[in-house]
Order: structure tokens, then C-alpha cells, then sequence
């Protein structure tokens, strides 16, 4: 086994100094927020198809529509409008006030599908 060359090769060392506390300005810098695309489209087709099955379920429930035979399936449609509105309807809102800058609002809060 060769012996590992111990002397030094032109290579130059200098002492911390004694005021370094290990940080540098660099690690506190913010970078851009990354914007979530599939997130946010996700939650568009989450608001659009909520929005349209609480439509038709208030239409259904108001009797716009004739449903003789199956009027208990009126109620389940607009329950379900309402669980899939929500959650497309909160992060889209949570979008909108990030891309205008509000503060408290940030492209983070949006759970992104990278990962």
C-alpha cells in the first residue's frame, strides 16, 4: 500500500477569525417562492366540479329538475359538491393572495406535488 503524501502542496491556510460565529448572511437570504402549478390546478378542478355539483344539487333540491323515482339522491350530490368545493376553493383563495402579495399569504401553505 503507498504511503499518502503528508506535505503540503503549495496550498495556502489561514486562521478563522476569532469573531466567527459559523454563519454566513448567504443562509438567511430568502430565495423566490416556487409557484405550485399542479397544486393550483388541482385546486381549480376541485372548485369547478364543487361548483357545478352544488348547482345541480340546489337544482335538484328546488325541483328544477324532475327526479320522481330517485329523490333521495338529491341531497348526497350537493353534500359532495360542498367536500369537494372547499378544500379548491381554500387553496385557490390562498393563491390568489399570494400572487397579489398579501402578507401572511405565501405559495408555501399550498402542499406542492414535487416533492
Amino acid at each position: 500500500m503507498p504511503a499518502r503524501n503528508t506535505i503540503n502542496s503549495g496550498v495556502r491556510y489561514s486562521k478563522l477569525a476569532s469573531d466567527d460565529d459559523g454563519y454566513i448572511d448567504l443562509q438567511f437570504k430568502k430565495s423566490p417562492p416556487k409557484v405550485p402549478y399542479k397544486a393550483i390546478a388541482l385546486a381549480t378542478v376541485l372548485f369547478l366540479i364543487g361548483s357545478i355539483l352544488i348547482i345541480i344539487g340546489s337544482l335538484l333540491l328546488a325541483g328544477y329538475f324532475e327526479v320522481n323515482d330517485h329523490r333521495d339522491r338529491t341531497i348526497p350530490v350537493l353534500v359532495i359538491g360542498i367536500l369537494v368545493f372547499l378544500p379548491g376553493f381554500y387553496h385557490l383563495r390562498i393563491a390568489y393572495y399570494a400572487s397579489k402579495g398579501y402578507r401572511g399569504f405565501s405559495y408555501d401553505d399550498i402542499p406542492d406535488f414535487d416533492d
